[in-house]
């Protein structure tokens, strides 16, 4: 046992070392919409572009003909209209309860971090409940089901530009459903829209959920080897006697991850330092594989908070990415950074009140330390050993 896991611990050094140009992040795509600030006449036009992974579209239609693995102007040329009415029948917006009628253009190609992206010029013709009393619209609505039926970690990070302001939100699976206010946007809305992209940022990041997890799960149990007579039995987990050792040690897990994150999240948002996107994703899954297999064969006994630190400086690269590809406000940048930073240790302390209490309630049993503690871990090491070969060779392994 102990041998295996040091040569998955080798592995997964290495793989980060010699992580390939196409390695990729979770699926991502970018809306972004604008809507004038004085519109005028019936209607309220609302202008944008949705950004789509060239790869998250051919997995969901098959848009390499030849299958040679490489998606050429000409393929995606020819698949033009079916992609268009693909991502159309899937986003829904209404203004003031009103539908939008949405038009897709001209298909263009971009250029993200992670790879080949469709970009899709929208305009919304969106008729207004009664345009001679309502100066301006107050309401905009988005129902979002991109991808819904084949990744549920699936996210559309949108930017919204409306009177003066600039909105943001993380679209997808676990929130398909989402309304705005469009009137004036203080620094207070900012505040409160950035910081739920953070709290749902975390909830619907199964990779960071899972890496937090892995750390708790041997909060409310200790590794020791008893001894019967003369001969002493295997090391194994038991449960600890008191809640306060677990709570202390889940204390200086937490406030370590969280102390690393922020570090990195609040360098890499300020452009101080980078790091490629495919490193750091990948570095991201192996780090929920060797939190895990350190549940197994435990190598950092009553150092776990180490763990969390070094891996909690790479997590928040992983935060600032996707705090980026959300949209800044100019004006108010550092209300931004902090409640997108405060809505991640929100949701994390979410988790933490969800889970410690009961581990602990059944620390005792079987149940726990073999199913839950064993089993769990072993579950996590396969499910982030897949997301591992995924971001390193290009891969669509699971659906999530």
């Amino acid at each position: 046992m102990k041998g295996s896991v040091r040569w998955a611990v080798a592995f997964c050094l290495g793989a980060c070392m010699a992580v390939p140009v196409h390695a990729h992040k979770p699926s991502d795509s970018y809306l972004s919409l604008s809507m004038p600030d004085a519109p005028t006449g019936a209607t309220a036009t609302l202008t944008g572009r949705w950004d789509i992974a060239l790869r998250d579209l051919d997995f969901a239609l098959g848009l390499d003909a030849d299958g040679d693995g490489q998606i050429t102007w000409g393929e995606l040329r020819a698949r033009h209209a079916e992609i268009a009415a693909y991502a159309q029948a899937r986003l829904t917006v209404r203004v003031d309860d009103a539908d939008c009628a949405l038009a897709v253009g001209t298909q263009q190609v971009d250029e993200h971090t992670d790879g080949a992206y469709s970009v899709l010029p929208l305009s919304m013709q969106c008729p207004r409940l009664s345009a001679a009393t309502v100066a301006s619209p107050r309401k905009l609505e988005l129902e979002y089901r991109l991808f819904a039926d084949i990744d549920p970690q699936h996210r559309g990070l949108l930017n919204l530009s409306a009177s003066g302001g600039t909105r943001a939100a993380v679209l997808g699976p676990q929130a398909p459903r989402q309304s705005f206010a469009l009137g004036q946007t203080g620094q207070w809305q900012q505040f409160v829209d950035y910081a739920r992209a953070g709290v749902w940022h975390i909830w619907v990041g199964f990779d960071h959920i899972l890496f937090l997890l892995s750390l708790l799960l041997p909060a409310v149990l200790v590794w020791q080897t008893a001894p019967v007579g003369k001969r002493r039995q295997p090391a194994r987990w038991t449960g600890i006697p008191r809640f306060a050792p677990a709570f202390w040690d889940v204390l200086r897990i937490v406030t370590s991850f969280t102390a690393a994150h922020s570090i990195t999240l609040s360098l890499a948002t300020l452009g101080v330092v980078e790091l490629p996107s495919r490193l750091v994703e990948s570095a991201i899954a192996a780090s929920v594989v060797l939190a895990a297999l350190n549940n197994i064969r435990p190598l950092f006994l009553g150092r776990r908070w180490m763990v969390a630190f070094l891996f909690g400086l790479i997590h928040g690269f992983g935060f600032a990415t996707v705090l980026a590809d959300l949209g800044l406000p100019q004006g108010a940048l550092v209300v931004a950074l902090l409640g997108f930073n405060l809505g991640v240790e929100g949701g994390q302390l979410a988790i933490v009140a969800l889970f410690l209490p009961l581990a602990y309630l059944l620390r005792h049993t079987v149940f726990y330390r073999r199913l839950v503690m064993v089993g769990g871990s072993w579950l996590i090491v396969a499910l982030a050993s897949g997301w591992l070969a995924e971001r390193l060779f290009n891969l669509k392994l699971l659906p999530f």
